[in-house]
């Protein structure tokens, strides 16, 4: 059996991570591979209804921290693990290193402390009792936060995250970079201010170089 690979998507918001996803599932597919398409926070009915608090009512950085592990937990159970085991490509939006960037980042929450509870979260499942899951491959889509603040401004009403000011995503961002940097093997930066298809055209590059998708595929046209 084909092994499952765990890709997931990173970057402050407006960087248009999300619109590269499905057009990403659908090549991928298109290769002959099944793929689960998830999000986080969510994914399971109940990560959904903390999603809901999450970005909804007012709490401190402690709180939102214990809210996304307890969702990654139950999404790890419920779907990320199985989806591994049987072979699919995963493609998460958001995972891990949206916790340290928006709550140890952003809100200046104890990096140590968010260390933790990832490997609380993270360890001791049924499939791989010994290791702590983490992604084979994130796609980063770096974007200065002056240009996802412009994004934003025409986009729908925000939540408790979009809404916050220049200052906050500017950590968001030195977070991610800092991320970045102790796992270059894992993290592919791409530049999200290109143009729409330069960026997709960057990502199909990632996926080609390392042997996931096929050199027609990654060749081919637009998101």
């Amino acid at each position: 059996m084909t092994p499952g690979l765990f890709i997931t998507f990173e970057g402050i918001d407006g960087a248009g991570k999300s619109s590269h996803i499905e057009a990403l599932a659908a090549a991928l597919r298109g290769a002959g591979r099944s793929v689960t398409v998830t999000r986080e926070p969510g994914g399971t009915p109940l990560a959904e209804k903390l999603r809901a608090l999450l970005l909804g009512e007012p709490m401190d950085a402690l709180t939102e921290a214990l809210l996304v592990f307890a969702a990654r937990r139950d999404h790890l159970r419920q779907v990320i693990e199985p989806a591994l085991a049987r072979g699919d490509v995963v493609l998460c939006d958001r995972y891990t290193d949206a916790t340290f960037a928006y709550q140890g980042g952003g809100r200046g929450f104890d990096w140590d402390l968010l260390s933790i509870l990832e490997r609380m979260a993270q360890t001791g499942l049924a499939l791989q009792p010994d290791l702590m899951r983490e992604p084979d491959l994130t796609l980063w889509f770096d974007l200065p936060p002056a240009m996802a603040a412009q994004r934003l401004a025409t986009a729908r009403a925000p939540d408790r995250f979009e809404s916050q000011d220049e200052a906050f995503f500017t950590r968001v961002a030195q977070a991610y970079a800092r991320r970045a940097q102790a796992a270059p093997q894992r993290f592919a930066r791409l530049d999200a201010a290109q143009p729409r298809e330069a960026v997709w055209a960057e990502l199909r590059q990632v996926l080609a170089q390392r042997g996931w998708l096929p050199a027609a595929v990654a060749q081919g046209g637009g998101a």
